[in-house]
């Protein structure tokens, strides 16, 4: 199964990050948070990844084109114009990085790939989120209820898409992103980690589409939008303030999406 996520973004509410490189580059650690959210998936058993590029997408380019010397210990051979990789610290990987286009918003760069993922259900997200869910968990919930897409529902307060989800809910039957009002803070949210279907693309009409609103309204609306209730870690980085914490976390190694 591969998994499709969201790396073209511009960040504005993290610009003092990336005012120099996209958000998904942003580090925990010393490694992107996208490094971070392709180990939870890798975890699980993923390692077919297609990442939809857009602003700096030369940035990710650059890192996964030199991940060797990124990530191991180098010998820069000048005179006979060689390099040796030392403690070679390679991940079953295989990446596929699509310039999805600067100005592309959600729904349009997942139809860019559309050729990618149309041999069967994929997983999808975006490149600003962690959590400890269990991936597996989230596909045989999806498979179980046969629904075009799944997505993962979270508690956080404020600004995201929110619903209703009754305690033996398992489909919606409305979805709002970002309604004005803050609303309940327990109230269920769209955390991503979504699982999908690929006649979801049909949703899609272009590149001004966002995924969030049409499509996901539209499967809500027809019955084929599931949410697996997920109720342990997930955190977004969508300030300098969530980097912080999530940094904080990994340095005092405790780090609840780290399950490798």
């Amino acid at each position: 199964m591969k998994a499709v996520i969201l790396a073209g973004g511009f960040g504005t509410r993290i610009s003092e990050e990336s005012g120099v490189r996209p958000k998904p580059m942003v580090e925990i650690g010393d490694k992107p948070i996208l490094w971070h959210i392709m180990k939870i998936y890798s975890t699980h058993g993923i390692n077919d990844f297609i990442i939809c590029c857009g602003y700096k997408a030369y940035v990710i380019k650059e890192y996964f084109s030199n991940y060797f010397v990124h990530t191991s210990d180098v010998t820069f051979d000048l005179r006979h114009n060689k390099m040796e990789v030392h403690q070679n610290e390679a991940e079953p990987w295989k990446v596929t990085l699509i310039d999805t286009g600067e100005g592309t918003m959600t729904g349009g760069r997942l139809k860019r790939v559309k050729e990618y993922v149309e041999d069967g259900t994929f997983c999808l997200t975006y490149g600003d989120g962690l959590t400890n869910a269990n991936i597996k968990d989230i596909i045989q919930f999806h498979k179980d209820q046969g629904k075009l897409a799944t997505l993962t529902a979270v508690q956080q307060p404020g600004r995201f898409g929110v619903f209703s989800l009754d305690k033996n809910q398992t489909v919606l039957t409305s979805f709002k992103e970002k309604p004005k009002s803050e609303g309940d803070s327990k109230a269920w949210i769209n955390g991503g980690f979504f699982v999908c279907e690929p006649k979801v693309i049909d949703f899609i009409s272009g590149d001004t589409t966002v995924w969030e609103r049409e499509p996901m309204e539209k499967l809500a609306y027809d019955g084929e939008l599931a949410a697996y209730r997920h109720e342990g870690f997930w955190q977004p980085m969508d300030t300098l303030r969530d980097k912080n914490v999530l940094e904080a976390m990994w340095n005092e190694d405790k780090a609840p999406w780290k399950i490798w």
